[in-house]
């Protein structure tokens, strides 16, 4: 009687487990891929996978002190990861319908081993189809057909997944790369708004902002639904996306706290949408702002800005309060982009290149004859570099 009941006891638990961990891995597939929102449940599979694998990749990533080396290596977490997640998928897909068809034999005569069952569920998920394992119960046949189909599902599911993720990454990173001219490598809001100024191009400076707005949306939009995302490096560690979003989230400041002849609308929609980012982007990894951040803009950091500007020609509107009213609004940012800085591992920009960069050449310029191709495009440009 004792026996039966334990047997019986097994058979429910075993049944039991298979079922959740069908369920599970089900809906984390469903929210990761097909899914086009932010999940606001605070536990989730993926959440936990990729919480544990970064902390552990990153604890050695720090370690390596070549900082070539060190984004060689965080540069790969982001593939591999991906790799690691579709693989926890799988398996626990076989070890759930393998409870499942262990559970629901287990009363029949000629009913297989625990870990022949495992092996059947794993056939059955990649339709290899051996048939040296068969199952015997009706439900469980049923269960082997939904279990082939959800396998095949998944993979085609997968197969058209991965385009779409390295899609949205290209379309980051084009637009970061083609901040490389326009704000020098890293980029920095004083190069930015010095490059259109001396070329007597900031009458282009409201599109650059508008196409950054919409950058900023889709980074929102892609990086939610896609959290992964963020952990894809750019191709250079001085061009990345966020020394890109910090960048244009600075020179929003500046146009905002007042340069002559320099319309602020489209500066305080995009500084809008760029907070914005930086926020939800911290929501999404449950990162709390950094309480007291070292000064991205101090008073050097402003002098080495104030010279920049003034040397292409612009003039603030009221330069008695531009000082301290750009340290108020990087209060406003600058906890939350030090917090993705740090989680990620990512060097931020200065605001301005200064004098102690001005012999650095931009990532374009970097190759056999790049200073002689910067003289020529500064002599088409008909000005100089304000970087130098």
């Amino acid at each position: 009687m004792c026996y039966r009941l334990m047997q019986t006891l097994t058979t429910l638990l075993a049944f039991s487990a298979g079922a959740a961990l069908v369920a599970l891995m089900l809906q984390d597939a469903f929210e990761v891929m097909l899914l086009p929102r932010r999940v606001r449940r605070h536990w989730r599979l993926m959440g936990i996978f990729f919480h544990f694998a970064w902390a552990l990749w990153s604890g050695i990533g720090r370690q390596i002190k070549p900082r070539s080396e060190r984004e060689r290596f965080l540069s790969l977490f982001g593939p591999i990861s991906l790799v690691g997640l579709f693989s926890i998928w799988a398996i626990g897909l076989v070890a759930g319908f393998g409870l499942l068809y262990w559970s629901l034999e287990r009363h029949l005569p000629s009913y297989y081993d625990l870990g022949s069952y495992f092996y059947m569920s794993g056939t059955t998920l990649v339709t290899l189809g051996y048939g040296d394992f068969t199952p015997h119960a009706g439900i469980t046949k049923a269960i082997a057909v939904a279990e082939a189909a959800t396998g095949f599902a998944l993979l085609a599911v997968v197969i058209g997944y991965l385009p779409v993720l390295y899609q949205l990454f290209s379309r980051r990173e084009a637009h970061v790369m083609q901040l490389d001219g326009r704000a020098g490598s890293p980029p920095t809001a004083g190069a930015l708004l010095g490059r259109h100024a001396s070329n007597q191009a900031l009458h282009k400076l409201d599109d650059l902002l508008l196409d950054w707005e919409k950058w900023c949306a889709e980074l929102v939009e892609s990086h939610l639904s896609y959290p992964m995302l963020s952990f894809y490096r750019s191709q250079h560690a001085n061009q990345n996306w966020l020394a890109a979003l910090a960048a244009i989230t600075d020179c929003c400041v500046i146009v905002m706290v007042g340069l002559k002849d320099v319309p602020a609308f489209q500066a305080k929609m995009t500084f809008a949408m760029a907070r914005l980012a930086m926020i939800e982007l911290c929501l999404v990894f449950h990162l709390s702002p950094v309480a007291n951040p070292e000064d991205r803009i101090g008073h050097r950091e402003f002098q080495a800005l104030n010279a920049d500007i003034t040397a292409a020609g612009l003039a603030w509107t009221d330069p008695s309060i531009a000082e301290g009213k750009v340290a108020e609004f990087d209060a406003t940012y600058a906890p939350f982009l030090h917090a993705l800085a740090n989680f990620l591992i990512i060097d931020l920009p200065s605001v301005a290149p200064g004098s102690e960069n001005g012999n650095r050449l931009d990532n374009w310029q970097q190759s056999v004859r790049g200073r002689s191709a910067k003289g020529l495009v500064e002599q088409a440009r008909g000005g100089a570099d304000p970087s130098r």
